[in-house]
């Protein structure tokens, strides 16, 4: 997959076929689109390209009001690694500015989408907006495509167990610690990737754990409580129990303990994929019992 951090460096793509959106999470309702973008662009030829926006557009024209205290379900890094193995051909990250959020929706299309990039199609889900103040959305593409010269195709939302999924309901499961509900919505594990920190922090002498930063502050984070997950790493896999603090100064903690513990691991990169809350933590059990609880629940789990 090709990363580009602008439209002009994106110029040149054979035939795109192009969305646009966040993508947070890159849930079930947005694979849905990703593998129409891959059919289309097989049947002409082209090559598939999603447009999402960094930082996240709220923060920057709500500071002081929804983005202020927005949280993503994927940081920028997670985000691209869960578009490659969707098999995205293309990613163009724009950096969202005020003066970008002033750029109409058929200023969009005609400079950006048509102008620069040659769009052979452009894809949207079902009720997604675009431009300044949201104004565009499929039935403006349908009525310009024949000016600017693409088909518009539009994708009907996606369902799971009868609830209609998006990313607002994804972080509504994960910040109830529902991680299997929001494993259901997004079609894969929720994840985390970080670089843990040596030397290893200890809540009791039997459970070691190492420190794991967040470095960017918009990730959402489940509640405080034990988790169980998968480790993988440059040729390790294992599994381990997360530890999340609750929050102080606006920030939570995460520490790892792995099952098959290796020196080697702080300061390498890895992911983590959350399967399921451990029912062992409790606020009113001390930490050191409740690792003990956590790794006895763990030995009784296949994952």
């Amino acid at each position: 997959m090709k990363i580009f951090r602008s439209f002009e460096e994106a110029r040149g793509i054979t035939s795109p076929v192009v969305t646009t959106g966040t993508f947070d999470g890159v849930h079930i309702g947005h694979k849905v689109i990703l593998r129409r973008l891959k059919k289309l662009a097989e049947e002409c030829g082209g090559e598939s390209v999603l447009i999402t926006f960094h930082p996240h557009p709220r923060t920057v024209l709500y500071p002081e009001s929804s983005g202020k205290d927005l949280k993503l379900i994927n940081t920028q890094e997670e985000k691209i690694e869960l578009l490659r193995k969707a098999g995205l051909d293309n990613v163009i990250i724009i950096e969202f500015t005020k003066d970008f959020a002033h750029t109409t929706s058929e200023e969009f299309v005609s400079n950006y989408l048509c102008g620069i990039l040659r769009s052979k199609v452009i894809v949207v889900g079902k009720n997604h907006h675009f431009g300044f103040n949201k104004e565009g959305d499929y039935r403006h593409l349908w009525k310009w495509r024949e000016q600017y010269g693409f088909e518009a195709e539009e994708i009907s939302m996606q369902a799971v167990q009868h609830e209609t999924v998006s990313s607002t309901r994804i972080r509504q499961a994960l910040s109830q610690g529902y991680i299997q509900r929001a494993n259901a919505y997004l079609d894969h594990y929720y994840i985390l990737i970080g670089e843990p920190e040596c030397p290893a922090e200890k809540f009791s002498d039997e459970v070691p754990f190492v420190r794991v930063p967040v470095k960017e502050t918009t990730k959402l984070l489940p509640p405080e409580g034990l988790y169980a997950v998968t480790c993988a790493g440059d040729a390790f896999f294992s599994k381990g129990m997360v530890f999340i603090t609750g929050e102080t100064d606006g920030r939570q903690d995460v520490y790892l303990h792995i099952c098959n513990y290796d020196k080697d691991i702080p300061g390498k990169r890895i992911t983590l994929f959350f399967h399921k809350r451990l029912e062992a933590w409790s606020p009113s059990v001390s930490i050191p019992v409740a690792l003990r609880w956590g790794l006895a629940e763990m030995n009784d789990l296949i994952f």
